[in-house]
């Protein structure tokens, strides 16, 4: 993001300098020192939030981001509404041993009753962890990208 005085200025299109001079769309190839005596400045923008955490606007024209931590109960129950959908997503490829179980009663495979009896206890584990957590950071912490427990499903094994 680059700034001229007042007004952001995008790479690839011509913008017009306060005494009326129009410059070309390929003015971001310009060095760093022609940059500066035209009076451009690059802006280093703030990374945004976690949408599922913070409300946030911007970048302004300094690149920077404003954000308000969403209301936490709300944010707890709506991760909580997510495992469960997951759960039930990653169980619902396995129904057939439980319905073929009802049906005929045949014994639903070792490997699969114990996959599905992990994903219900990975599931209560998850959502332990999200009613546990203090404060915004702390249910930010738990997210897999943040070295958490969030949606780390265990895998069917053989």
């Amino acid at each position: 993001m680059f700034r001229y005085k007042d007004r952001v200025i995008t790479p690839g299109k011509p913008w017009s300098d306060d005494e009326g001079y129009q410059h070309p769309g390929n003015w971001n190839i310009w060095s760093g020192s022609e940059k500066t005596a035209k009076g451009i400045i690059e802006i280093t923008e703030d990374t945004p939030p976690d949408s599922r955490l913070y409300d946030w606007s911007g970048p302004d024209i300094d690149g920077k981001i404003t954000s308000t931590a969403k209301n936490l109960a709300a944010v707890k129950t709506d991760l909580k509404e997510q495992v469960q959908s997951q759960q039930h997503n990653e169980l619902r490829p396995s129904d057939w041993a439980i319905v073929r179980k009802a049906d005929k009663g045949t014994a639903i495979p070792s490997n699969i009753q114990t996959w599905r009896d992990a994903i219900r206890a990975k599931a209560t584990e998850m959502e332990n962890a999200i009613d546990s957590a203090s404060d915004t950071d702390a249910v930010a912490a738990l997210f897999v990208e943040n070295g958490g427990m969030l949606y780390d499903w265990p895998e069917l094994g053989a």
